[in-house]
């Protein structure tokens, strides 16, 4: 790895460059359903009608995912941006994976059907039901379903978590129906016994990230592996049920539920079993893998019953800690980041957030890596979340954030800082529109003070996204592009989604550092971001990064 070269003619700021993540906040196309250009977000407005400003694809190809139809989202936008150029990404792997059999062909898929073969056992599969193309892929299933009959499995057991949240809010049954389409053509005639066993709403169970809540892996457990809780006689009778009980609530807030025959679970996780986790992207993957792999050292919740089972994630959520330790498709290899850059550089470096976006600015941005490149170098601040509906608090941490940051500025400590204000997303994701539009507005008030920060300091801002959200709150129809209206109210349907917007930058240099302009280049990405930054710097973007949106004067 080469060591970064300096600029020849431009030495970087007296005072940090801070680089503004504003997680979900894109450029919307339409009006209809866009919560950004509603909210009051003076500052905001400033920096587009002043700053040198550009946009920039955080979607698809642009980011490693396979097309141009598939959202981009926080890890695989925090991926780009720190590591400064495009990787092929988690769908991207797993297809590849599945078209050319080594999924298949691998030693921890052989494994897991051998161990049912032996035993006589069952095959189950854990993940999020949908074709959102962001944790999972429902094709990704239906392959290994496919492939496992064909190998002699008798008995398979999917335990389905609800999404709407990377899809329509109430989609759930649509999934639901296409998988027992398949298991019943896979039962027909055939002695096999493939069913649907537990389910449940992926905020509810099973899919919590950055240790913020165990008690959702722990009700995740309950369901999947012992077997308790309410019992109903299919999946799509526990929708149904439970949506009549609270009407109007997504599908990514169901309680859990269980499959059960003649008043017992069809499904729970026994001695001898094999258990695949077939989401792909890692951060609400990591918790249920340790519960299942971490012996006597794991102390989070008690695991009643601890059955013996073969676990395998679809990939490995954590290299660093080998989380999991058996996996079907190796992930990316995010090499040269820009953070490992800086600190071979001797760049003293502040990564900064709240719980939920925390991963994002440390391990995702570093290239899907635990821990830091230098410890004397590098500072890393979670400010810890609440654990409220994100709607209910639409402002989240982002005061206390813009705190430590402008504490950090005035010091003047630290020459690169990374924040990110999770509120576009997380509020974003609630589908509630007024709640977003606060969102959108409490990180326009953070930007302002930082405005006010970097004119004290002479930093330098890069104030961006990742993605969108809150700029497409309205669900839209897939044949038509109309926005769908919800039968009862006669409202638009909230779209709880991320967009295939591109989102903003805007370079703020109020000290008048260097004369900062646009460059040549044109339809850049995300990944552009990283040069960008290290040109601020006063740095030359290293051999093979994506070039840079500025030039400098």
């Amino acid at each position: 790895m080469e060591n970064l070269r300096k600029l020849a003619d431009y030495e970087g700021p007296s005072g940090p460059v801070v680089i503004i993540i504003m997680d979900g906040v894109g450029i919307a196309q339409d009006p209809a359903g866009d919560m950004v250009s509603a909210a009051t977000k003076p500052h905001l407005d400033w920096l587009d009608a002043h700053a040198v400003s550009s946009r920039l694809k955080a979607h698809g190809p642009a980011v490693g995912m396979p097309d141009e139809s598939d959202m981009g989202n926080s890890e695989v936008g925090h991926n780009a941006i720190g590591a400064g150029r495009i990787f092929k990404q988690g769908a991207g792997l797993v297809n590849h994976a599945i078209e050319t059999r080594a999924l298949f062909e691998g030693p921890v898929w052989k494994e897991l059907v051998d161990n049912c073969l032996e035993h006589n056992s069952a095959l189950h599969f854990i993940g999020l039901l949908s074709d959102g193309n962001v944790h999972t892929h429902i094709t990704h299933l239906e392959a290994m379903l496919n492939e496992a009959a064909d190998a002699g499995i008798e008995k398979a057991r999917v335990h389905t978590l609800l999404d709407g949240r990377d899809v329509p809010p109430q989609s759930a049954t649509e999934y639901i129906d296409r998988l027992e389409s398949l298991l019943n053509r896979l039962n027909e005639d055939s002695g096999r016994d493939y069913r649907i066993a537990s389910g449940g709403g992926r905020m509810m169970i099973t899919m919590d990230r950055y240790n913020a809540d165990w008690d959702m892996v722990k009700r995740g457990w309950e369901t999947h592996v012992a077997g308790r809780g309410r019992g109903f006689g299919s999946a799509n009778e526990a929708v149904e049920t439970l949506r009549k009980e609270s009407p109007g609530v997504i599908d990514q807030n169901l309680p859990p539920f269980i499959i059960v025959e003649d008043g017992q679970p069809v499904g729970p996780i026994l001695d001898n079993d094999s258990v695949i986790l077939f989401n792909f992207r890692g951060d609400r993957a990591i918790e249920l893998s340790r519960a299942f792999e971490e012996g006597d050292e794991f102390k989070e919740f008690e695991r009643d019953p601890m059955p013996r089972v073969k676990f395998a994630g679809m990939m490995q959520y954590d290299g660093d800690l080998e989380i999991p330790r058996k996996y079907l498709v190796s992930p990316p290899s995010l090499d040269r980041t820009m953070g490992e850059y800086l600190a071979r550089a001797g760049v003293p470096q502040l990564a900064i957030s709240e719980t939920q976006k925390f991963g994002h600015v440390t391990y995702f941005f570093n290239g899907n890596r635990s821990g830091k490149f230098d410890e004397k170098l590098e500072e890393y601040i979670e400010i810890k979340g609440d654990k409220v509906s994100f709607d209910e608090r639409p402002w989240m941490k982002s005061a206390e954030i813009t705190d430590k940051v402008i504490e950090s500025m005035l010091e003047n400590k630290y020459r690169f800082i990374r924040v990110n204000y999770p509120n576009g997303d997380m509020v974003g994701h609630t589908g509630n529109c007024l709640a977003v539009e606060i969102s959108v507005e409490a990180v326009d008030l953070a930007v302002g003070r930082l405005m006010e920060a970097a004119r004290k300091t002479g930093a330098i801002l890069v104030v961006t996204a990742d993605h969108g959200n809150a700029d497409d709150m309205f669900e839209r129809s897939k044949k038509t592009g109309e926005i769908v209206l919800d039968p009862e109210s006669g409202q638009p349907k909230a779209k709880t989604s991320h967009s295939l917007n591109p989102v903003p930058v805007y370079i703020y240099d109020p000290a008048g550092t260097a004369d900062i302009r646009l460059s040549e280049h044109r339809d850049l990405g995300i990944t552009s971001l990283a040069a960008t930054c290290l040109n601020l710097l006063g740095f030359e973007a290293p051999e093979g990064y994506d070039p840079g949106i500025v030039d400098l004067g």
